[in-house]
């Protein structure tokens, strides 16, 4: 077993906040994903519970895939051009203009204006939101200092930003609570937002601007150059991917698991809006309740991902991580049934942490196996098309929500259907594991730190 996973936990965490360069790149993502949650919670309020729109399953499938699948398109050349740009930049930068963007949708929602203006700003900084969420990931290397750490590093940092967002979304709705003024209260979240994007902005402004990469010797310091490289760069990096078939494999599991977490947060939005509340505000509550636990869940991955990994296999081999994604799918395979069929707020709470736990429990470890197997110079366009799988499946899990949900968001087809996705994948996963090829993981980590 290696050293980071022999300490306790808690060890382990303090050991890597110990990283000066970790511990400035954790402040940029729990502050970034922090804004993200209390904006997207703002949106979901505006669309979902204003009290003046009668929000259908379909309805909220369709925000979800206008603020999505556009930029489902423009990831790929994120991705490229992360693996030209320096990260730390698109950090900075990027942080700044969504703080700018999301301010201009505070004053198009107090303005009223029709909704395809609306979704027009959400947009944008959604869009912006896919080179800083890539830059992240792409960066988490160039700030451990050894490979054994990074199982553990992957663990903290993601899973922190995920709670943070969590956190951010919470905030939100007791803003959005604590002012039922309609509009105004909904500007008010979404400006709280925009001062999280400028605080995200000033703390990429402690690290150097060479730290996170790429090599000097990979930049093209002209955009024109580097948009006219996408179609080469994208065919060299998923040439790349494919012949690395552990975060292959990885990848299609995780894009299964956000399909079905597409349907089911739609679900969750439908029974929290109709079938267990009587007002927006007790819905909204219930929601928080739901986003709470769900953060639970991921926490909880943060601290049993490592061990459990440690114990499938050593923690150098990515099989050890495949077998944890298989262990995280079966274990939803039989508990979302077995919770979810009651469609009632305290099993449906229970589930909501299971899909937490497992959800978070398999992006760590593909984010570890993509780390690991992906050379540096790579990395950036194979975290991009990582998150462009998100956004895709996600939006596809809720559009067949909206074909399978009636109005009040009950539905055992849905919830027998996301299971067989579940197990499914568990069994593809686990036939890799017995019989593809034999890979190691990489072990040449940046020690800059």
């Amino acid at each position: 077993m290696c050293e980071a996973d022999a300490m306790p936990v808690v060890r382990d965490l303090r050991v890597l906040l110990q990283l000066r360069d970790f511990r400035r790149l954790l402040a940029v993502r729990l502050l970034s994903q922090s804004a993200d949650g209390v904006y997207q919670v703002a949106l979901a309020a505006h669309v979902v519970f204003s009290p003046e729109k009668e929000t259908s399953a379909a309805a909220i499938a369709s925000a979800m895939a206008v603020l999505l699948l556009p930029y489902s398109l423009l990831g790929p050349f994120a991705g490229v051009l992360l693996d030209r740009w320096r990260r730390r930049q698109v950090l900075l930068h990027g942080n700044a203009l969504r703080c700018g963007l999301a301010a201009g949708t505070a004053v198009l929602i107090l303005a009223q204006v029709p909704d395809w203006i609306f979704y027009v700003s959400a947009l944008s900084v959604t869009g912006v939101n896919r080179f800083v969420l890539a830059g992240l990931s792409a960066s988490l290397p160039r700030v451990v200092d050894t490979q054994e750490r990074l199982v553990m590093a992957n663990s903290l940092s993601p899973t922190a930003g995920t709670l943070a967002a969590t956190v951010g979304g919470a905030l939100a709705l007791v803003l959005r609570i604590a002012v039922p003024d309609g509009s105004s209260s909904d500007a008010v979240v979404v400006l709280t937002g925009s001062a999280l994007y400028l605080g995200a902005a000033t703390a990429a402004l402690r690290m150097p601007p060479g730290l996170l990469g790429p090599e000097p010797s990979a930049l093209q310091p002209h955009l024109r150059a580097a948009v006219l490289s996408t179609v080469r760069g994208l065919t060299a990096g998923l040439r790349h991917l494919w012949e690395r078939r552990a975060p292959t494999v990885a990848l299609a599991a995780m894009t299964s698991m956000r399909f079905c977490y597409g349907a089911l947060t739609v679900m969750v939005l439908m029974l929290c809006r109709y079938a267990w509340a009587r007002t927006e505000s007790e819905g909204l509550a219930l929601l928080g309740l739901a986003v709470a636990v769900s953060g639970a869940g991921f926490f909880a991955a943060a601290v049993v991902t490592p061990g459990a990994v440690a114990r499938l296999s050593p923690a150098t081999h990515p099989d050890g991580r495949l077998r944890w994604i298989v262990v995280c799918t079966a274990a939803a395979t039989v508990l979302v049934p077995g919770l979810g069929l009651f469609f009632e707020p305290a099993p449906m709470l229970a589930a909501a942490f299971v899909l937490g736990l497992v959800t978070q429990g398999a992006k760590i470890a593909t984010d570890t196996v993509v780390q690991s197997s992906i050379a540096d110079d790579f990395r950036g366009r194979i975290f991009s098309l990582y998150d462009v799988l998100f956004n895709v499946a996600f939006v596809a899990g809720a559009a067949v929500a909206a074909l399978a949900l009636p109005p009040d968001g009950r539905s055992a087809v849905l919830v027998i259907l996301v299971a067989a996705l579940y197990a499914a994948t568990a069994v593809v996963v686990l036939f890799h594991v017995k019989h593809g090829p034999r890979e190691t993981a990489r072990s040449d980590v940046s020690r800059e730190t």
